[in-house]
């Protein structure tokens, strides 16, 4: 089969198609013939040497976690050909960039019917995050107040569907060009990041959720009601935020993505009932992953990246 594998950690030139036999599953896994493959921050941060490469040692790796396609082996409750999206065994090497990939059946839920393929490849690692980080660790209620920065990106634009979902008052930092989205997705207060301070214009949040990290963090202490809580995502700004956290006496967390935990079901859920868009900024074939790892890099994408196989 084709697969995008990295030899070697570097820049996006170091990216290469080749052919890799099909991968077998084990007991309780499932093969699925992949249709699309979502792309990720962690994707070239791990293509780079950083995340989960650290732990892969030197080897080299199939890139990629997002996967929605076609069961081709069976297991667990799933029938060959039923159509599948999930998150591929986050964060092993064994990655979803190629036209197979094989994981344990709980880490894929069933398509469903009328969800275009690129929506279900774009959907599962930003969307468990935002889920995982707002639910699981932020404990969100409705009626409270949360703050999302980097709104309008990958992660972002979900976060802001799952919090109004459950009933919160939801503000998100974007460029101005974004806002209008932003209100269509059900923000109630936006802010350009560019022109204003939002700590000079947000009132006090419960929640705030920092999907950029360094300054970002360090001024949304200040908006934060007693007892409230920020969530910093991204892995290399956690520890600053930890830090700075603790020395002005604020409640911090970090946040990580489990495959096969919670989000996943319930979002194809508010998929279902009308409740969530998921945004595909752009598509990418598989030969051409490196000219969406530099797209990605720029940090200017509107929702996610897709690549088809």
């Amino acid at each position: 089969m084709r697969a995008i594998v990295c030899g070697s950690t570097g820049g996006p030139e170091v990216l290469q198609l080749v052919d890799v036999p099909v991968p077998e599953p084990e007991p309780g896994e499932i093969r699925v013939r992949v249709e699309a493959a979502g792309v990720n921050p962690i994707d070239w941060k791990t293509r780079g040497g950083g995340g989960p490469a650290k732990s892969f040692g030197g080897k080299p790796f199939i890139v990629g976690w997002d996967a929605a396609g076609v069961v081709d082996v069976a297991a667990d409750g799933f029938a060959e050909g039923d159509a599948v999206l999930g998150m591929a065994r986050f964060p092993s090497p064994d990655g979803a960039y190629a036209e197979y990939v094989t994981a344990p059946a709980g880490h894929f839920v069933a398509r469903p019917e009328g969800m275009p393929v690129l929506e279900a490849a774009a959907l599962p690692l930003a969307g468990m995050t935002a889920w995982q980080s707002l639910v699981d660790v932020g404990k969100l209620e409705a009626g409270q107040r949360v703050l999302i920065h980097a709104a309008a990106g990958g992660v972002g634009h979900l976060a802001v569907q799952i919090a109004k979902a459950r009933g919160a008052h939801v503000i998100g930092t974007a460029s101005e060009a974004k806002h209008e989205l932003l209100r269509e997705l059900g923000a109630d207060e936006v802010v350009d990041y560019r022109s204003t301070a939002f700590e000079k214009v947000v009132e006090p949040v419960d929640l705030v959720y920092d999907l950029v990290g360094g300054e970002t963090a360090v001024r949304s202490f200040d908006i934060l009601k007693p007892g409230g809580l920020l969530i910093c995502l991204p892995t290399v700004a956690v520890a600053a935020a930890l830090e700075a956290a603790q020395e002005r006496g604020v409640n911090a967390s970090g946040a990580y993505v489990r495959a096969g935990g919670s989000g996943l079901a319930e979002l194809v859920a508010l998929y279902t009932e009308g409740k969530l868009r998921i945004l595909v900024a752009e598509t990418f074939p598989l030969a051409q992953a490196a000219d969406a790892h530099r797209l990605g890099e720029q940090g200017r994408t509107t929702g996610k990246i897709v690549l088809t196989i």
